[in-house]
């Protein structure tokens, strides 16, 4: 299969589809039949993101996270239309009692290095690989990656932004197919969908590792250039 076929085949797994027809009055060009449902267009990305979240559902249950303990859906907040989108690992222990990410003390932080550029959360969009806390926030496990990592790239390509910054090893990992050490990516720019990526420490990190926080600082600032068009 040419990588370009492959690549069409797995665009099409993220919208859903799961399969091509190989009959011949399915490649005719005729008008669909009446009863055909049509296709959906969405008037905003605001729309969009609730029909992704209502595919989701509110328990999904596609891998066994939802049965080892965890209490709700994270699956994504901010703004639809956000220019600078942040991406993490998965759910914490607070993320999954209010339903958003990044709400504890690493999302504390997080809010901080966003204010730092001039910027609130109301204008960024945040997001997890995983939509479903961990037992005892361990890794998550690639089975649990492939049935969630196509919301989140669904939620990349509805939002569009210019710039993703992914927070940490893992999301870093997942968004690259790399298995590089963050310590090897952070700070650098790669093409993400779309967008301009940059890996840099997880806020966690950061406080556990106070002195991680000066890279950080370079990373972001190379972020406000890439946004403000320098």
């Amino acid at each position: 299969m040419s990588e370009q076929l492959k690549a069409h085949f797995e665009f099409f797994e993220e919208l859903g589809i799961d399969g091509v027809r190989l009959e011949p009055e399915w490649h005719s060009r005729h008008e669909p039949p009446e009863a055909a449902e049509p296709l959906t267009v969405f008037t905003s990305q605001a729309d969009a993101l609730r029909a992704i979240r209502d595919d989701l559902g509110p328990d999904c249950t596609r891998c066994k996270l939802h049965a080892l303990g965890r209490r709700q859906v994270v699956f994504g907040v901010g703004n639809p239309d956000a220019d600078l989108m942040f991406v993490g690992e998965g759910p914490g222990a607070d993320e999954d009692i209010q339903g958003e990410p990044f709400v504890g003390r690493a999302g504390q932080l997080l809010t901080k290095i966003i204010e730092a550029i001039g910027l609130g959360r109301e204008d960024v969009y945040i997001a997890n690989v995983i939509k479903c806390r961990p037992p005892g926030n361990r890794n998550p496990e690639p089975d649990e990656v492939e049935q969630c990592e196509p919301f989140l790239f669904r939620q990349i390509d509805t939002v569009k932004p210019k710039v993703i910054v992914a927070l940490g090893k893992f999301a870093a990992q997942c968004l690259l197919r790399t298995n590089d050490p963050i310590t090897r990516i952070r700070g650098r720019e790669f093409k993400c969908r779309d967008a301009i990526l940059i890996p840099t420490y997880h806020p966690a990190y950061l406080l556990r590792t106070p002195s991680a926080k000066r890279e950080v600082w370079e990373d972001m600032k190379k972020v406000r250039a890439i946004l403000a068009g320098d």
